[in-house]
């Protein structure tokens, strides 16, 4: 217990001493919001990852997806890397960086006001993102009640409250820097901390081998008829683990907490670099959860999943292992849990402040009431994420857990095609971003109402609605586009100039023969 405290105190004194250190940082919104865009390819490549991957992988996609599908799970974290990382930083790192740079914008839905031309727009994704990144900021403490009451018997509220508090200092005091240079050291924790639970797991399973050997011989009664299905290469149902992957992996694209990673690195140079570090980073930590989670099955006799649900699978796994690594384990989920609500807060409160107060309501506001607004915002938002956490635990109240369940797919949804196609096609139109916007919403919505019993059985699913809207919106935007009246030619041509810098020489003439 003595080494768990003394981790755990020297871990929150580090968050707090980074937070502190980086006010110089967080004098003006730029440097408060985006770091001064001058953030190195680490900084920004851990900073993507651990926003990417929070608590909720660890604890609750883990198990479930580990659950589902076995160690086929592990193409989920596979799909994260090469999609959610590799691709997202080729296609929209540079792009993104140059473009937002030049239009002046800070957040994604001023990109959109700018891009399109349209405050309406703005608008519209501020109420998206408010409405649907706190619940999701709220399922991010899911998973820590288990694991803190196994490793120091506390009470789930306590944790909760430490958690958001010093979470909401460093980034009151610091700003996007302090966030970034946190996650980096949280990354390291995590990083570290996966592989050296997968070692213990598998030791304590009697190897790899062993391991998966027993894992082939438990079937149950959606696998009668496919034997050794959860050690299998593709699992027992290869469809909708396929969805599982498009939603996590092509979902980062469309997520205004992760894009704006891209506003703030440093200089196209910082963006290859950041590209392979985040990829790397990706497919350890996410691939190790994941295939950490497919073993799950082999603790069966250990935890009633129809009963506690999947929350249970990860921390039955982690109960025989020596108190050194679980110590590390509760570091590890903390770690998670705090990297992506500090990145999720700094996103929500950049975005209510500039884009719906400043700009939508024309509330007059200097700079240092804009950044006075946005750490008050800040408070706020981290204290409703916890109200509703702890509601959730402690009550009955399902409808929170349903809301955190289809925000992923709502964001990604809504925002993905309108800002791929706003980065690359000139043709993309304001109409077709609005239409991408209501679609993904309502549709969203209506997953989680009495009237989805009238969509096909395989949309009832979140995670499958999420990755249909996605893909819809890919379709929507182009079609919509083609349709509609194109926005004007001199505007549009003037925004994309910044892809194509002129740079002027002196070229002397050379003497003829």
């Amino acid at each position: 217990m003595i080494i768990k405290i003394a981790l755990l105190v020297v871990f929150f004194a580090t968050m707090l001493g980074v937070g502190f250190y980086c006010r110089k940082n967080a004098t003006d919104v730029n440097g408060f919001v985006l770091g001064g865009r001058s953030v190195g390819p680490w900084l920004t490549a851990f900073a993507y990852g651990t926003s990417y991957f929070s608590a909720v992988v660890f604890v609750g996609y883990a198990g479930q997806f580990g659950w589902k599908y076995g160690v086929a799970a592990t193409w989920a974290g596979i799909g994260n890397a090469l999609l959610g990382s590799l691709l997202a930083w080729a296609i929209l790192g540079r792009r993104t960086r140059v473009m937002t740079q030049h239009l002046g914008s800070a957040t994604m839905p001023q990109f959109f006001a700018e891009r399109y031309s349209s405050k309406g727009l703005k608008l519209a994704s501020s109420v998206i993102i408010f409405i649907f990144l706190i619940p999701y900021t709220a399922s991010l403490y899911n998973g820590l009640s288990r694991l803190f009451g196994m490793a120091f018997n506390i009470d789930y509220s306590v944790c909760v409250i430490v958690m958001a508090v010093l979470t909401c200092i460093y980034v009151i005091a610091g700003g996007y820097m302090a966030t970034a240079i946190n996650d980096f050291i949280q990354g390291i924790i995590m990083l570290f901390g996966i592989v050296a639970v997968i070692l213990a797991v598998l030791k304590n399973n009697g190897g790899f081998m062993e391991a998966l050997r027993s894992l082939s011989q438990i079937s149950a009664p959606e696998t009668a008829d496919m034997p050794g299905a959860f050690a299998s290469f593709f699992g027992p149902d290869p469809v909708n683990l396929l969805g599982v992957v498009l939603l996590t992996s092509l979902g980062t694209w469309g997520l205004p907490q992760m894009v704006q990673k891209f506003y703030a690195i440093k200089n196209e140079k910082a963006i290859n670099k950041g590209m392979i570090i985040s990829t790397a980073f990706a497919l350890v930590v996410a691939g190790g959860c994941y295939f950490l989670g497919g073993f799950g099955r082999l603790y069966g006799h250990k935890v009633d999943v129809a009963k506690d649900g999947f929350d249970v699978i990860i921390p039955a796994m982690l109960e025989d292992l020596p108190a050194i690594l679980i110590a590390i384990v509760v570091i590890l989920v903390l770690s998670a849990s705090m990297s992506t609500l500090s990145s999720l807060v700094l996103t929500s409160s950049s975005t209510l402040t500039l884009d719906f107060l400043k700009d939508s309501l024309k509330i007059r506001m200097n700079e240092k009431k804009q950044l006075l607004i946005m750490r008050i915002l800040i408070v706020v938002f981290i204290g409703i994420s916890v109200v509703l956490a702890i509601v959730q635990y402690k009550s009955s109240v399902t409808f929170i857990a349903q809301l955190m369940g289809i925000s992923w797919g709502a964001l990604a949804g809504a925002f993905l095609a309108p800002f791929l196609y706003g980065l690359y096609w000139k043709r993309a139109t304001k109409l077709a971003c609005w239409v991408s916007f209501i679609f993904s919403s309502v549709f969203m919505i209506l997953v989680i109402s009495p009237l989805k019993e009238f969509l096909p059985a395989v949309l009832r699913s979140p995670i499958n609605a999420g990755a249909f809207s996605m893909v819809m919106g890919l379709i929507i935007v182009p079609v919509v586009s083609l349709v509609t009246k194109p926005p004007k030619k001199e505007k549009v041509e003037e925004i994309f100039a910044c892809y194509e810098k002129k740079v002027t020489v002196t070229v002397k003439t050379a003497i003829e023969d």
